[in-house]
Parts: structure tokens; C-alpha cells; sequence
């Protein structure tokens, strides 16, 4: 294990883990070409995104390449690879991002653009492209952000515009015969230019004017002078994962996820993603079930996401609701809508996704007034809103989330009051609702973004920022309504890095140099070090805030989203005019441009064939008195790389395996069913143990070794049953039925002298104080209580435990910090039960 002596000294280790069910390792020998994919951030959030996971899937079915995974470390995990020297790795097979051929980022977000150049300089890959050579990675971006390119250009090779999983395997194979032919860095972006749908950088000459803004951007000889969006024509004719990578630990969203849709044409004026993924394309409501059927047997979740930019518009969507619920509902899964239009939310769909868990219930209507939800061309009624919270209430879900943004074009503090209204009108539409009605207000200032009729607008600065955002607060407040809110330094940097240009890379480096780091995330964010890093670099920040001319160059000019920016200069103008434009699904063309009409067109399914299909039942979860109830007993060793994975971790792992193995649990009753599974009291992060014990209440008996090889055959590396037995589902739980622990830790150099007149000096003690740090915090403990007994022999030493942590009494024994004692590899060898005094 590459990072074994580091993780214990970091958070949440099981983010550097890898060993997942479901990864994809393959020998470095056997592939000619290797591609690290690289997220800006964390693991929890990064395994939460599909795009990722799809391109993952796609590239891995190649025999020649192998994709492997890499996240941005935390703040304590770089501190700890600079100070060993050692590389930021892959999790797949821990090998350094700069034995790599290609290193690719996906773009999400801004603020994550300082985690790409640190993951860079812990890769000792030099950060500028003109700074590599054919012996360094390839490093390529993708995404959103790759639509605006521009900040981050001194720092990559090439970028995949638009929709990868035709363009990123066509680069990998470009990439596979330029080394075949052993042409230099020059000669293969020469070669990549030619792929529809990437663009290179150093082929661009970006010139300025006097006054700051961009003269011209000039095309090399054999460039395109417009870079066209890679588009994937029918989402049918894609591979999509069904065997997915399943995390070691919680992520942001454990769930499975499929995409139904791709595109939006609703013309949401400030929605870039409404305009860079168009047209609609809808992928097959039977081929949804296939996926979700499959993907959910191998992975385990208890909830399935039906992504897209709106998916209450997904044209089957109530009949696939319905036929998901049918399928699903029994076995305890939930379906969640993230997307949900107000204008698609009907009864019956609210209906379906409350059957077996209410996942959530968040609508935006972006804007409080009529007026300016027009200008936005949002097309939503405030009466309509209103009813469908009614019904929400009345269904009994207890909390709506609304989202609003402020700093839209043309807003006044009359639209901001409106907010206010509809807020009270919302919480009101509860009143009389079993449980009571809350509601969260979330509100975003407005970024204008390349590629929509907004892209020329201003954005309001931080001081007016601020000022609307106290408004809201304590109007709200005023009304017994919580309103959380991004931080304006934070929106002011996204709006100058989303419509920046080439100058902002010198800026990004400084800020790296200053120490800058996850920069969306608020207890990370330093606004003052980006403050330095602008005015080391002469650079005045608010100036990329300002409003643009119709006719001016943008720094995006080159990049074609496929869209015209004719259309785009009309919508602008039809915002000011307050004139809708209709959603083009219902058959009217708008003109947008992206169509050709043949390949690239609107593509909606009907539910005919998914009534057609029969309908597969799901084993149903018995209930209790159906059969005989019991409960299966296990222990189950945590082992390896196993024992960094937090006990919270290891549950959500652990109740996985057990869904996947197909076993009767028993579920709880109410808002949030859950699985009846209980586990013994929490490990110490870092400790292994041969000794976990889990019970499942089961609604009926099994045959408990066959049930103990089913769940090993779903466990990750580190993880195995060794015992199962079957109990009365009576039995205390494992906490209750648990007498003594027992622990090992071996320490070979000790001296067992002086270690023998301290475990008795310690056992004749009344107490024994000692401090503590918890969260931050130095807590006064007695050690003396919990322990039973402890001796020292043959430099091991055997502690007997009946509750507390052994970790800070051997700290004590050994004389020296727990830090030190998780580096010595404590283990908990078994425990002792009550009553039948039995060892496990």
C-alpha cells in the first residue's frame, strides 16, 4: 500500500483507498496506452458525478487502455505528500500521475481550478504545456468549464469540447498511434486538432487591445477558426455502465444514477447547460429499466436517480415512474427526480416517488416577480408553484426547498421582495398538514455565463451583493424563514474566472503559490490571498464583471457551442421586450442553429414500448410473521486497507453487500425506512479486528454459510464474514451482548521492564487522567475505568477491555501519542460475551 505510513495521519483516509467492487485494474504491461482521470476535488464528490463514471465505463471496455481514477487531496493529505515526497497516485494501481501517458480533468466548476495546478505540481508534471515535453502526460480537460477555456489555457494540452464518449476515445487512439509513430508533442497536437471537437491552445494567438479587451484570436495554419462542440447524436447508441464502481465510503449522492435525458430547450436565458447540451435526447424508457435492473443487482443502493437538466420533461416520465415503483418499491428502493420542473410536477408523479421514501421535494423559480421570470424566460406561474407545494404538504413530505437567484438583469428590490412573498406564500400553502410545513430558501447570485443570451450582461459587484443578500436575510428571517446563501466572494471569483481570458492563468499560478485551495468549499476559501494573487499580477478583478458590447470579441469567440450567436443577441433582446420563447419540443424550431435536422435533432421516446414490455417483480422484502423470524449473527475481520475505513463508512459498505447478496432484512417503519442491521460499538479509525459482529434481522431463516459466502463475494478487499450463525431474533444486539474486548498491539523494541511497572502501576490505580483532543478540543478523561485487564509479553501487549477507546491507553502504557500507536497497527482480536462468558 503506497500511502500506508501517511494515512494515518490524515481525515478520512478511505478517500486515498481505491479497491473498490466494481474498479477496473489491469495490468500496465498488458495496454499501450494509460489515462489517469483526474477530478479537482474530493472523492465523495467526484464519485458523484455520472459523466465521470460514464467515461470511466467507456474507455476501460478498450483492451489497449486502461482509465484509473484520481481525486484532488485534502489540505492534510498534500501537506503529507510534500513531506514525504511522495507523487500523487491513482487509486487502481498507485502508480504516479506522471507515469501516465494522459492526465484528464473534468471541468465542473471554476473554483476548482486551483486544484488542477496543485494535483499538477504533486504529480511533478511541470504546470505550463510549453513547459512539457513527449516524455511528460498528455493533459487534457473536458467538461462545462472547458466551454471557456481560456483561464486555464497556459495549463493544458488540449481540451474535449462538448459530449466525450466518442471524442475522448478517438483522442486516446490519436494519441496510441502518434507514439507508434514516435512523433514529437508538436506533431501529435498537430494530429489532435484534426479530432472534431478538441481544441489546442498553443495553436491560438490571442492579441489585445489598448483598452484591455481581446483584438483578435488567429487560428494557426491547420486549425479550425472555430472549435465545433463534439455532439453525441442518440444516447441509445451509447455504452452506459450497469456495473459500476461502488465507494468505499459515503459520497455526496450514493445512489445509482442514469441518465434519461441529455439537453434542455426550455430557454432558460441564464442556463448554460440549457444551451452547450442541446438538443433534447431522450434515451429509451426500456433501456432505462435494463440499466437501473442491472446496475442496482451489482451495486446495492437504496435509491436510483433519473438525471437530466429537467427531468419532470422527460416525455414517459409518470409511466417509467410507475413502472420503476412497481418494480422497486417492495424491495425498499426510492426514486428520486433532482430536476423537477414545476410546470411537469403532477399529483400522480408526486404520488410515485413518495411510495416507498420522500428523497426530497426543491423547486426553482429562479426569480420572485412575474416580471423578471419572464425576463429569464423561465415560464413558470406562481399559482402553479403554489399547488404543487399544497400537494407536497398534503402528501406529507415536510420541507420544501426553494432556489432563487438575485443580481439577474434588470432586477430592483421590488423583485426581491416578491421572493419574500412567494416564500410565505409557500410556507402557508402547508398550514394544516400533518407534521407542519418548513421552507428553505437557497439563494445564488447570478453569474453570467459564455454561451447564453446573458453572456454580455454585468454582474453586480460585492459590495451590492451584499447588500441584497441582508435584505433578503432578514426580511426573510422577519417572516420565521431560513435563507442560506453563496458567499459573494466566492460568486465574485466564479463570474471573473467564467467569462476571463488567457491573462487570468498567471493569476491561478500566484494563487497556487499562495496557498489557495478548494475554493468552493467556504472553510477552505482565502478571498484575501486571491486579492494578493490579482494584485501581484497587476490585474484588476472587477473589470472581467463589467458588461460587454454586442460586437465585442469574447474570449470564447473561437469555441462554437453550436448555437449562433445571432440567436443568442436575439434572446437578449427578447428578455428586455419580456417575450417568451416556446420550448421547441412542442414542434416549433426556434432557430437556435444546432439542428442539421439529420444526425443532430431532437430525440423523444413515447411510453408505447415501455407499456409493451412485461413487467419483472422484484423479490418482495417479506414482512414480519410471513416466515419464521431470526436473526444471522456474523463476525466479520476489517483488515488491510479496510482498516482506514471509518465505522459510518464501513456500515453504508457493509448494508451495500448485504442488498447485493439478496438476504431477507427487515426494514424499519416510518418517514426513512431503513435496514435492521446492527453492528458492535464503533473501531478506531487505523485499527484492523478479526472480531466485528454485525446481526441482520431477518424476516425468514437461511442457511447461514451460504448467507456468509454471499455477502464475501460482495465485499471489497479488507472485508470478510469468518462466522454465521443463526439466533432468536430476540438476541440482544451485538453492543448488549458484548462482555469485553479484547486488543493486541505488538512492539517489539519495547522495554518489557519498564512496560510490566507501568501496567501495574496502572491496574492499582483509582484513576488515571489524561487529555484528550476532540474536535479541536483538549477533553480531561479517565483512562482507568474500561479496563479489565492488560499485560505484556513477548512485546505484545493484551488489553481487555469493557468499553472506551484502547488507543490512548496504550498511548499512556507506551509513552507517546495515539498517532503513534495507529502507526504500530493496533488490532481488536476478540471479544467476550455476557452470560455464556463464549470468546469470538
Amino acid at each position: 500500500m503506497a500511502y500506508e505510513n501517511i494515512l494515518p495521519h490524515v481525515s478520512r483516509p478511505s478517500r486515498y483507498l481505491g479497491g473498490e467492487v466494481g474498479s477496473i485494474i489491469k495490468d500496465p504491461e498488458q495496454v499501450a496506452l494509460s489515462i489517469a482521470l483526474a477530478f479537482p476535488d474530493v472523492y465523495e464528490v467526484g464519485m458523484s458525478h455520472l459523466g465521470y463514471a460514464v467515461l470511466y465505463h467507456i474507455l476501460n471496455q478498450n483492451p489497449w487502455l486502461a482509465a484509473e481514477r484520481v481525486y484532488a487531496p485534502w489540505p492534510d493529505m498534500e501537506e503529507q505528500l510534500r513531506r514525504t515526497g511522495e507523487p500523487l497516485r491513482s487509486l487502481e494501481t498507485e502508480r504516479a500521475l506522471s507515469c501516465f501517458d494522459i492526465v484528464g480533468f473534468t471541468l465542473q466548476y471554476e473554483l476548482s481550478y486551483t486544484n488542477l495546478v496543485t494535483m499538477l505540481d504533486l504529480a511533478s508534471i511541470p504546470r505550463r504545456r510549453d513547459q512539457r515535453s513527449a516524455d511528460h502526460p498528455l493533459v487534457v480537460v473536458g467538461g462545462p468549464c472547458a466551454f471557456n477555456p481560456e483561464p486555464l489555457a497556459d495549463f493544458f494540452d488540449c481540451a474535449v469540447i462538448g459530449d466525450g464518449e466518442e471524442a475522448l476515445p478517438e483522442l486516446c487512439h490519436a494519441v496510441r498511434v502518434s507514439q507508434q509513430a514516435g512523433e514529437d508533442r508538436d506533431r501529435l497536437l498537430q494530429r489532435l486538432v484534426r479530432i472534431e471537437g478538441v481544441y489546442v491552445p498553443s495553436l491560438y494567438d490571442v492579441s489585445y487591445a489598448e483598452d484591455g479587451r481581446i483584438a483578435s484570436i488567429m487560428a494557426s495554419p491547420g486549425a479550425p477558426q472555430r472549435v465545433r462542440r463534439r455532439f453525441l447524436p442518440d444516447l441509445d447508441t451509447a455504452s452506459f455502465p450497469v456495473r459500476p464502481v461502488v465507494p468505499t465510503m459515503n459520497t455526496v449522492h450514493d445512489r445509482v444514477a442514469v441518465e434519461i435525458a441529455r439537453g434542455c430547450t426550455r430557454g432558460c436565458r441564464f442556463c448554460q447547460a440549457g444551451y452547450i447540451y442541446r438538443p433534447v435526447r431522450e434515451r429509451d424508457p426500456g433501456r432505462i429499466v435494463e440499466i437501473i435492473e442491472k446496475s442496482l443487482a451489482f451495486a446495492g443502493q437504496e435509491e436510483v436517480s433519473l438525471l437530466s437538466l429537467s427531468s419532470g420533461d422527460y416525455a414517459c416520465i409518470e409511466p417509467l415512474l410507475k413502472k420503476l415503483m412497481a418494480r422497486f418499491a417492495d424491495s425498499q428502493v426510492a426514486v428520486s427526480l433532482p430536476s423537477l420542473r414545476v410546470g411537469s410536477l403532477t399529483p400522480e408523479l408526486m404520488e410515485e416517488i413518495r411510495r416507498v421514501r420522500k428523497t426530497g421535494f426543491t423547486l426553482a423559480p429562479e426569480a420572485g416577480s412575474e416580471r423578471l421570470r419572464q425576463v429569464i424566460n423561465k415560464g413558470i406561474d406562481a399559482e402553479d408553484l403554489v399547488g404543487a407545494t399544497a400537494t407536497a404538504f398534503s402528501l406529507g413530505w415536510r420541507l420544501v426547498k426553494l432556489y432563487f437567484m438575485l443580481g439577474l438583469p434588470t432586477e430592483t428590490d421590488e423583485d426581491l421582495e416578491q421572493i419574500i412573498d412567494l416564500a410565505v406564500r409557500v410556507k402557508r400553502s402547508g398550514r394544516g398538514s400533518q407534521g407542519g410545513a418548513d421552507v428553505n430558501v437557497s439563494v445564488s447570485t447570478f453569474v453570467p455565463k459564455p454561451h447564453t443570451p446573458f453572456q454580455w450582461e454585468a454582474q453586480i459587484g460585492l459590495a451590492e451583493t451584499r447588500r441584497r443578500q441582508n435584505l433578503l436575510r432578514d426580511k426573510l428571517r422577519a417572516k420565521k424563514l431560513r435563507m442560506k446563501w453563496h458567499t459573494a466572494e466566492m460568486s465574485f471569483l466564479e463570474g471573473v474566472f467564467a467569462r476571463g481570458d488567457r491573462r487570468l492563468g498567471a493569476v491561478i499560478a500566484r494563487a497556487v503559490d499562495l496557498g489557495c485551495r478548494f475554493d468552493g468549499w467556504d472553510d477552505q476559501f482565502d478571498f484575501a490571498r486571491w486579492q494578493q494573487a490579482f494584485a501581484d499580477c497587476g490585474i484588476d478583478s472587477a473589470w472581467y464583471l463589467r458588461e460587454r458590447t454586442e460586437d465585442e470579441a469574447l474570449p470564447w469567440d473561437h469555441i462554437d457551442c453550436g448555437v449562433s450567436r445571432f440567436f443568442f443577441v436575439q434572446e437578449r433582446r427578447r428578455a428586455l421586450g419580456l417575450e417568451a420563447t416556446p420550448d421547441c419540443r412542442g414542434g416549433v424550431c426556434t432557430a437556435c442553429g444546432v439542428c442539421d435536422f439529420q444526425q443532430v435533432r431532437p430525440r423523444l421516446h413515447d411510453a408505447a414500448a415501455l407499456e409493451a414490455q412485461p413487467s419483472a417483480s422484484a423479490a418482495p422484502v417479506a414482512s414480519a410473521g410471513e416466515q419464521e423470524r431470526c436473526k444471522l449473527r456474523l463476525r466479520v475481520s476489517k483488515t488491510g486497507k479496510g482498516r482506514f475505513v471509518g465505522h459510518l463508512e464501513f456500515m453504508g459498505l457493509f448494508n451495500r453487500a448485504v442488498r447485493r447478496a439478496g438476504l431477507p432484512v427487515r426494514y424499519s417503519q416510518g418517514f426513512h425506512p431503513h435496514p435492521r442491521i446492527s453492528y458492535s460499538e464503533a473501531l478506531p479509525q487505523g485499527m484492523e479486528s478479526e472480531a466485528e459482529v454485525i446481526d441482520l434481522d431477518l424476516s425468514r431463516q437461511v442457511a447461514a454459510r451460504e448467507a456468509a459466502a454471499a455477502i464475501n463475494a460482495r465485499l471489497p478487499a479488507g472485508f470478510r464474514v469468518h462466522e454465521a450463525a443463526l439466533l432468536d431474533w430476540r438476541n440482544p444486539s451485538p453492543s448488549a451482548s458484548i462482555d469485553c474486548t479484547v486488543y493486541r498491539l505488538d512492539c517489539a523494541d519495547c522495554d518489557a521492564g519498564r512496560m510490566s511497572k507501568r501496567i501495574s502501576s496502572f491496574l492499582t490505580a483509582d484513576t488515571v487522567p489524561a487529555t484528550r483532543m476532540k474536535k479541536g478540543r483538549a477533553v480531561e478523561v479517565d483512562l482507568r475505568p474500561g479496563v479489565r485487564s492488560a499485560r505484556f509479553e513477548a512485546g505484545t501487549l493484551c488489553l481487555e477491555m469493557t468499553h472506551g477507546s484502547p488507543l490512548p491507553v496504550a498511548a499512556h502504557l507506551f509513552e507517546c501519542d495515539e498517532d503513534r500507536i495507529r502507526g504500530l497497527v493496533p488490532r481488536k482480536i476478540g471479544v467476550v460475551l455476557k452470560e455464556t462468558g463464549d470468546d469470538t
